[in-house]
């Protein structure tokens, strides 16, 4: 089964909404409260590191095909289109970003936002295979009668 764009830009635009609007989140707190704006950015960012885990683990379980390739595409639509839509959100809500801005947020800003998605998705990815597979065998299937009279399912 091939990998469709539609799996891939659904996550990547997604998540470059949620860093984008995290991002500008974060500036403007930063803005009013300067003070107590380290508590807030940690926060910020393992909510960031939890979305793209939780929907890596989600993608193992749902077992989408090419899992892998996905989110590593996704996670580089993600890092360019954060860059872009955080210096849009950033120019209309917090301060005066423009242009001059935009050479670092589509470097350095969105390759670090590619590694917070692609990072925490493969650790996710990891661990929904583990909970998947421990999981499994702690569920009972169904005696199911075969064709041939003998029964498929657990054996007593």
């Amino acid at each position: 089964m091939r990998t469709t764009p539609r799996s891939w830009l659904l996550r990547g635009g997604v998540l470059a909404v949620v860093h984008a609007a995290a991002e500008t989140v974060r500036t403007g707190f930063g803005v009013h409260h300067p003070t107590s704006r380290t508590l807030f950015e940690a926060i910020v960012l393992g909510v960031l590191v939890a979305v793209a885990a939780v929907w890596g683990a989600v993608d193992t379980w749902r077992d989408v095909p090419e899992r892998g390739k996905v989110w590593l595409i996704a996670s580089l639509v993600a890092g360019w289109g954060a860059a872009i839509l955080g210096i849009v959100g950033k120019s209309i809500f917090v301060d005066q970003s423009g242009v001059a801005d935009l050479g670092a947020a589509l470097t350095g800003g969105a390759a670090f936002t590619a590694l917070l998605v692609l990072v925490p998705a493969c650790i996710g990815l990891v661990v929904g295979r583990w909970i998947h597979v421990s999981g499994r065998g702690s569920r009972e299937e169904p005696d199911v009668p075969q064709r041939d009279g003998s029964r498929s399912g657990p054996r007593s």
